[in-house]
């Protein structure tokens, strides 16, 4: 008799950190709420980071900073840490302008093509 595998794979699953999604505005009292579901995911998870998309935050102000502040405090007392994915420059500005360091998931970069190499050629042009 056999068993079906366990779904996903079982080496990245246990590498990819959990993701809290700040979806809008968050109000003074849903900062204990997501400061335990921050907590919860670290417990849960094994890598001792959680990601947390502030993608849709809304415009960045000193309520944002507090919110990523205190996740951030709530993280290092349970012995793990955050990533902030998407965040508009304004917020790290601003979030840079209070002394708080993050770290950010990077971002592809577009890159530029290799100097010395010509897209197009016009017929009968010489290769430079």
């Amino acid at each position: 008799m056999s068993s079906a595998p366990p779904p996903g794979l079982p080496l990245v699953d246990a590498m990819t950190p959990a993701v809290l999604v700040l979806a809008g505005p968050v109000t003074r009292d849903e900062v204990t709420g997501l400061c335990d579901e921050l907590r919860a995911l670290l417990e849960a998870g094994g890598t001792g980071v959680v990601v947390v998309d502030v993608a849709a935050v809304g415009p960045p102000g000193l309520g944002a900073v507090d919110l990523l502040a205190r996740l951030q405090l709530a993280a290092r007392r349970a012995g793990g840490g955050i990533r902030l994915r998407d965040p508009a420059p304004s917020l790290l500005a601003l979030v840079d302008l209070v002394g708080l360091r993050f770290e950010v998931e990077r971002q592809p970069e577009q890159r530029e093509p290799p100097r010395g190499v010509e897209e197009e050629v016009e017929p009968g042009e010489p290769a430079v």
